[in-house]
């Protein structure tokens, strides 16, 4: 009868103990999936990469409806508004393109990207552009705080979905948590270090900081942990075996 579960890689009688190169790259992939040791569920794995893919998306559309609002963006989005000005590219371009430069300032750090990384690196920008053209732009003051509301809200449901699956953090995140493994700053000083010079850039840019920019750095952190724990993934559980499978 089919479990549901898949093995990663069979073990063949000829390999060595340490299974050889078949083996190696059996563990890169689990690393770089972040599957545990073991069978592979292949439905809770399907599971994870759409909750995923569907966050990313929700989260790109989600900072369009935040600039759209005109009212103050996040700081990494002011700089992506500022680059707009200068280089006459997509705010979705624009964002790729920045987290390439993060990842590579990964390379110092000795961090290494593992899915959740890529995939975030990739997909948030063109959900953003895809945002753009579903939100209409001039819209009065009283719509735009409501978009910006909406956008607000809705990121933090994104967060708590692509962070679920822990497929690995995002460029941005994992430049936070590499400067806190490798120099020993605390993570609220990094993110102030590195967010505070992003805005200083974006803002002398000509990226929009405003009220909204400070709501989000007050209102984000709490709805995201209301939101996360919500959206948790169950552990898998151990499978038991009865005493004929002994």
């Amino acid at each position: 009868m089919h479990t549901g579960t898949i093995p990663l890689q069979s073990a063949s009688p000829t390999q060595p103990p340490d299974g050889g190169a078949g083996a190696r790259t059996g563990r890169a992939l689990r690393w770089f999936f972040v599957v545990p040791a073991g069978p592979v569920d292949a439905a809770r794995f399907a599971r994870r990469l759409g909750r995923l893919l569907v966050g990313l998306v929700l989260y790109g559309i989600a900072i369009a409806a935040i600039v759209r609002g005109a009212v103050g963006a996040a700081p990494w989005d002011v700089l992506s508004q500022g680059l707009m000005r200068v280089t006459g590219l997509s705010f979705g371009t624009l964002t790729v393109l920045i987290s390439g430069l993060v990842l590579l300032c990964w390379i110092p750090l000795r961090q290494a990207p593992r899915f959740g990384t890529i995939a975030n690196s990739l997909l948030v920008g063109p959900a953003a552009d895809v945002g753009f053209l579903l939100t209409p732009a001039d819209l009065p003051l009283w719509a735009r705080i409501l978009v910006f509301t909406g956008g607000l809200l809705l990121l933090a449901v994104a967060t708590g979905l692509y962070l679920s699956p822990q497929f690995g953090p995002g460029p941005r995140d994992g430049l936070m948590t590499g400067l806190h493994r490798r120099l020993g700053l605390p993570i609220w000083l990094a993110r102030t270090l590195v967010e505070g010079t992003v805005l200083a850039i974006g803002w002398m840019l000509g990226g929009n900081v405003g009220v909204g920019t400070a709501i989000f750095a007050l209102a984000v952190g709490p709805l995201c942990g209301w939101t996360i724990p919500r959206f948790a993934m169950a552990e898998p559980r151990a499978r038991t075996t009865t005493p004929l499978e002994r």
